[in-house]
Formats: C-alpha cells, sequence, structure tokens
C-alpha cells in the first residue's frame, strides 16, 4: 500500500464512532487529520489523546446541516495545511421507526444528515479538489444502502442515496478518487438515536453481533492508501459470523 503520510483527510462526525476511529487510525498513519463535529468537548479529547501519540489533529466544530459551517470547514483544512488531500463523509444518524409511527421529524434529521450532510461536504471539498487537480471524497454509506429492512425504510432510502450521489460524482470527475464504505453493523452510538421501542429492542438483537469501528477505520485507510490511480469504488465491511 502507498504511505499516507502528510496527506491532508478532513472527517465528518469525528467525536465518535467510526469518525473517532478513523481520526485515530489515519494520524497514527502519519496524515494530517481535521476532526469535525458538534460535540467539542469529545473532539478536544481526541485531539489531546492523538496529540499525545504523536498524530497530527485540528478539532473543529461542525454542523453538517449547515452548508455555510461545511464550506468553512473544509476551507479551514486547505487553508492550514495547503491542501485537501480527501473528506471523509461520515457524520450519520439513525433514529429508526416503522413509516406509520409517522415520526416526520426523525425523517427530516436523516435526510438532512445523511443525505444533505454528504452533498455539502462533496460542495465544500470538490472546488477545492479541482483547483489543486486531485482529491478523494469517501462517503461512509451502510449495508442499509443495499438492502431494505422493516422500520429502517427512511435510513435505508438515504443510504441508497448516498451510494447514488458517489457513483454518479465518480462517473462525473476523472482526477478526484470517489469511494463508498459500506459497514454492517458497527458497534456505535447510532443505534442510541433510536425512539421508536420496537425498533431499538429489534436493533439489540440485530447488534449482538458487530464488527469494531476500528475495523471500518481500516477499510478508509485501505482505500486511501492505494496508488492514485486506482479507485477503490466500494467496501462492503461486515461481520464474519452475520448473514446480512
Amino acid at each position: 500500500m502507498s504511505d499516507i503520510e502528510g496527506k491532508v483527510i478532513a472527517i465528518t462526525g469525528a467525536s465518535s464512532g467510526i469518525g473517532e476511529a478513523a481520526a485515530r487510525v489515519l494520524a497514527k498513519a502519519g496524515a494530517h487529520v481535521v476532526a469535525g463535529a458538534r460535540r467539542t468537548d469529545r473532539l478536544e479529547r481526541l485531539a489531546a489523546d492523538i496529540g499525545r501519540a504523536g498524530g497530527s489533529v485540528r478539532p473543529r466544530h461542525l454542523d453538517v446541516t449547515d452548508q455555510a459551517d461545511v464550506a468553512a470547514f473544509a476551507g479551514y483544512a486547505a487553508a492550514e495545511f495547503g491542501r485537501l488531500d480527501a473528506i471523509v463523509n461520515n457524520a450519520g444518524v439513525m433514529p429508526l421507526s416503522p413509516l406509520a409511527a409517522l415520526n416526520v421529524d426523525e425523517w427530516d434529521r436523516m435526510i438532512d444528515v445523511n443525505i444533505k450532510g454528504v452533498l455539502y461536504g462533496i460542495a465544500a471539498a470538490l472546488p477545492i479538489m479541482k483547483q489543486q487537480g486531485f482529491g478523494h471524497v469517501i462517503n461512509v454509506a451502510s449495508t442499509g444502502g443495499h438492502r431494505v429492512s422493516p422500520t429502517a425504510a427512511v435510513y435505508c432510502a438515504t443510504k441508497f442515496a448516498v451510494r447514488a450521489i458517489s457513483e454518479g460524482l465518480r462517473q462525473e470527475e476523472d482526477s478526484i478518487r470517489v469511494t463508498i464504505i459500506s459497514p454492517g453493523v458497527t458497534t456505535s452510538e447510532l443505534a442510541d438515536t433510536i425512539s421508536d421501542d420496537t425498533a431499538r429492542d429489534a436493533m439489540r438483537v440485530w447488534r449482538a453481533i458487530a464488527i469494531s469501528p476500528e475495523s471500518v477505520a481500516g477499510s478508509i485507510l485501505y482505500a486511501l492508501s492505494q496508488p492514485y490511480e486506482v479507485d477503490v469504488s466500494e467496501i462492503i465491511i461486515r461481520p464474519t459470523a452475520s448473514a446480512n
């Protein structure tokens, strides 16, 4: 694998789960990480941990539902280090419920974070990457972007959308790499956002077999580490023991 030392990588949703693990793994590999999330207290602790280990990280408050904020986040990364090699659009929410529950506010939240947040990330990074002539957009989708299950219709729809947007970007740009990371069941705080009792109980059973966020972070490192003429278009990563 090629070395990613010195690459500038912006990560959304970096205060926990896959985003936090990616920040740690990529910083350990020698990348300059710009970590964004709303929970700045967690970002500061993450930055302190990475700094003590000798890594390079800049924490920054980020709300992916605010286009101007996302643009400023990507611009900060480029201004701080003189380039932006990659953006990892990782922020996501998963408040599952049956459609009949009519949790419209939760539908809106998933659309705002999971779809529009990814689009805002692309809109922020693409002009920078096109100007510099290179870049890598990594969008975190889900195995839910490949199949639909009860209580997850809207969540799955957002992840199908992430895959469609990513593939469209890949086809349109010949100097920018695009990778979809589609994790299966992963240990994270996503399930904590489920307000529906039925969906929450089902998710506890579903999550009895799970992989670690660090495992998913390893797949992000793999995609980033390939020679630039190689674009890893999608990685599906799931627990060995999982049938789904």
